[in-house]
């Protein structure tokens, strides 16, 4: 007879589970196996991504290049008139129809290639003429003979189509007016601002003429296309701007969210951090507070005085109020150091407001509170003489950029009066009376940011 125990034992065996089919068959398993790792490979080989077009080629290239659509009802221009012959661009001036381009080249010192598309009807193709040939089926004239060498020497037949903004730019300038620009491109036309746009290093335009205005409509990335987001991009509908122009006491006025998107490029270089440690202690604290305050930044005409103008930051402290008033401590100290003298309502700096002058007694600059006390106090630091006036900048609302923007007005003919515009910027935007643009953080399809839709406007009067 059973045990109590044993019959306790046998009433608590779960029930016999089915039997579980065992793995397949050898030969199933292989045959399996090498269908999920050759269909990829075959349909790669199948239907492969295309090759990159003559446009596309000379997008890869090229540092600066914009699209114009054909006009000839308009004078010859001279590029044509330099690369083709008097004779010959005059007459392929009148025949043409379709959009041409010009572009410079990754040096940029080059003087600009012509590019114009051949007729697609058959029969025999035309001579190419001196310094020119072709390119899937554009033809382009180099400036010289080494430009030409260079150009055929760079250029890639085997290169694939691009994704991200390779992709959205190429239509933009396969047809009306456009241009594309790389990190040379940029720098070559702003010289030294060019650490201050780092977030735009690449990207293109749609530009469009209505009235006065010249408009554009466009997408940038902090990073060359070719390693930039390969998702298809989310082009969003962008209203022009219709923030009012700048009055005629300022030349310049830049809003943010945060000095991260104006100082990163600057603040990456360790020639830059280095100096504002050891001279004016700003510290990796103090970078930290820099780079999270919304601000706007202005730039003011002087009309008497030791200056052309006057640049005022205007940052929104919050809640870092004892962090600012420990770095405005440390750059006293700096100043002090250096030589400056403090004007007479420095002493009072954390109380509201310090003056920094020359020996001679001018003022070189400052800084001064603007509701410390209350509940969201800003600070106002300035390079030039006592602001006549300041006023509390709006940070939230309509009224100020949201998370990631940035606002740009500017009088470009102002600037340029005082020689403070970049040289090798376009005369139309030499002779702007205003100039607009914003920024907003933009993202791909598939999720990878770095990227920014940019539109703008610019108002020459006639």
């Amino acid at each position: 007879m059973s045990r109590p125990i044993d019959r306790l034992r046998r009433s608590l065996v779960a029930p016999a589970l089915p039997r579980l089919p065992g793995p397949p068959p050898l030969p199933l398993t292989t045959v399996t196996l090498l269908l999920l790792l050759l269909l990829p490979s075959l349909a790669l080989w199948r239907w492969p991504r295309p090759r990159a077009q003559g446009l596309e080629q000379l997008m890869a290239v090229s540092s600066l290049l914009q699209s114009f659509p054909a006009s000839p009802e308009r004078p010859v221009p001279a590029l044509w008139r330099d690369r083709l012959g008097e004779a010959a661009g005059r007459r392929l001036w009148r025949e043409q129809r379709r959009t041409w381009w010009q572009f410079w080249g990754p040096h940029t010192d080059g003087g600009a290639y012509l590019v114009l598309q051949e007729n697609a009807a058959g029969g025999a193709r035309p001579p190419l003429p001196a310094q020119g040939l072709r390119v899937g089926n554009l033809l382009v004239v180099a400036p010289d003979p080494l430009s030409r060498r260079l150009l055929q020497d760079q250029l890639r037949p085997d290169q694939r189509a691009g994704r991200g903004l390779f992709s959205t730019c190429l239509p933009r300038l396969e047809s009306g007016q456009g241009v594309f620009w790389n990190a040379s491109g940029l720098g070559a036309l702003v010289g030294p601002l060019a650490p201050l746009l780092e977030a735009y290093q690449e990207g293109c335009f749609s530009l469009s003429l209505e009235g006065s205005e010249v408009r554009w409509r466009g997408e940038a990335s902090d990073r060359p296309a070719s390693t930039g987001p390969a998702g298809r991009l989310r082009i969003p509908d962008l209203p022009p701007s219709a923030r009012p122009p700048l009055p005629a006491d300022l030349l310049l006025e830049l809003q943010g969210s945060s000095l991260e998107q104006l100082f990163r490029g600057l603040l990456a270089r360790q020639l830059i951090r280095d100096p504002l440690a050891a001279r004016y202690g700003i510290d990796t604290k103090g970078l930290a507070l820099l780079r999270r305050s919304p601000f706007r930044l202005r730039l003011q005409p002087q009309l008497t005085g030791a200056f052309q103008a006057s640049l005022e930051l205007q940052v929104a402290v919050g809640a870092d109020r004892q962090g600012w008033r420990q770095l405005l401590q440390g750059l006293a100290r700096a100043l002090q150091a250096q030589g400056l003298e403090a004007g007479p309502t420095a002493a009072a700096s954390q109380e509201g407001a310090a003056t920094w002058t020359r020996q001679d007694g001018v003022v070189l600059g400052g800084w001064r509170w603007i509701g410390e006390g209350g509940p969201a106090p800003q600070l106002l630091l300035f390079l030039g003489p006592v602001p006549g006036r300041w006023q509390a900048m709006t940070t939230t609302g309509t009224g100020a950029p949201a998370s990631g923007e940035l606002w740009l007005r500017v009088r470009p003919r102002g600037l340029d009066q005082l020689g403070l515009l970049p040289e090798p910027l376009p005369e139309l935007v030499r002779r702007a009376d205003q100039l607009w643009m914003e920024s907003l953080p933009g993202i791909t399809a598939n999720g990878a940011d770095g990227l920014s839709w940019l539109k703008g406007r610019l108002q020459v009067s006639r």
